[in-house]
């Protein structure tokens, strides 16, 4: 498997990661009832800035190639 693909596959894996922090803070958003507010927004925060990463070291490889 070539960088390329692996940074692909990360990206789709990070993708689903980041779908799933933004449904955490939208259940937040609607008060139900969970006991984690800070702790959900950095999660999110981080997972999305991992995710922008991993997206322009994928767009650089690309251009790259």
């Amino acid at each position: 498997m070539s960088k390329l693909d692996e940074m692909g596959k990360k990206v789709r894996k990070l993708q689903l990661h980041a779908a799933i922090a933004k449904m955490k803070l939208r259940d937040l958003a609607e008060d139900l009832p969970r006991k984690w507010t800070e702790e959900v927004a950095e999660e999110t925060s981080a997972v999305f800035a991992e995710l922008d990463g991993a997206k322009r070291e994928l767009a650089a490889m690309k251009k790259l190639r």
